[in-house]
């Protein structure tokens, strides 16, 4: 079995795996040890999945595996290691994240190089609106430090789809009602029983995919998003959702260079 190369930084090292078979060893040696995350130990096919999906964000393997949240089945980024994902990002310039106690708002205004200033505002009435205030958790405890994550969390996905490559940002996934792609007709919630929603209608799928496509192609909309805007009042397939997902950033531009 192959050696996991060194790749020498000062008086550290990195363990980057140069193939599948290296890429396996380390995940079962990581999935063995007591400091990584619970959804992680005794598990070296997700540590696998997590080593690969980080190093796509640029993450070297120990901290996709710190920053890498499974969350309603699906993996996630920390709002931290998503603003160093962007930071990181050749067409980064700055960041700002204030409070507004006029309005009870959190304010971030991110950069992208070459292009206006992007604000976005998420305020205690937002949050309460959407069912957030109160919840038990960080919501509660917190919710001035969740403001300032989901107003974070918009900004970064809205001007930086490119280096984000379309995961979710923990703080705001993990606030999401899970799909239920089951039979059964009711969701039940800590307070309420809630009417399951209806399935997403395939002839109004095909008609509005390719404008989503072109959105998700051009960077204005992540598949996430896309996904979280239907997913507010229709269940979508796995089919629907592989779609969605399978759509990559800048691809058609791509494509469309490689015809010219």
């Amino acid at each position: 079995m192959g050696e996991i190369s060194e790749v020498k930084t000062g008086k550290t090292f990195s363990l980057v795996p140069e193939n599948l078979e290296q890429a396996m060893k380390l995940a079962e040696i990581m999935a063995s040890s007591d400091m990584v995350p619970k959804d992680f130990k005794g598990k070296p096919g997700n540590v696998l999945v997590a080593v690969q999906m980080g190093g796509e964000l640029g993450l070297p393997p120990a901290q996709a595996l710190q920053n890498i949240a499974v969350i309603n089945g699906r993996p996630s980024l920390w709002g931290d290691a998503a603003l160093a994902v962007v930071q990181s990002h050749p067409k980064f310039e700055s960041i700002t994240e204030t409070y507004d106690p006029d309005n009870d708002a959190a304010i971030c205004t991110i950069v992208r190089r070459g292009e206006e200033p992007h604000t976005v505002i998420f305020s205690r009435l937002d949050a309460q609106d959407a069912g957030l205030l109160g919840k038990p958790g960080p919501w509660k405890q917190y919710p001035k430090r969740m403001m300032q994550m989901r107003a974070r969390s918009f900004a970064l996905r809205d001007k930086f789809a490119d280096a984000l490559k379309g995961i979710s940002i923990a703080e705001e996934a993990r606030d999401m009602r899970p799909i239920d792609m089951g039979q059964a007709k009711v969701i039940k919630s800590e307070e309420r029983v809630v009417e399951a929603l209806p399935e997403y209608p395939a002839d109004k799928f095909e008609k509005n995919f390719t404008a989503w496509e072109n959105m998700i192609h051009t960077g204005n909309k992540t598949a996430q998003q896309i996904i979280a805007m239907v997913s507010s009042r229709y269940t979508m397939t796995d089919e629907q959702l592989l779609r969605l997902e399978a759509c990559k950033v800048g691809s058609q531009e791509s494509e469309n260079k490689e015809e010219r």
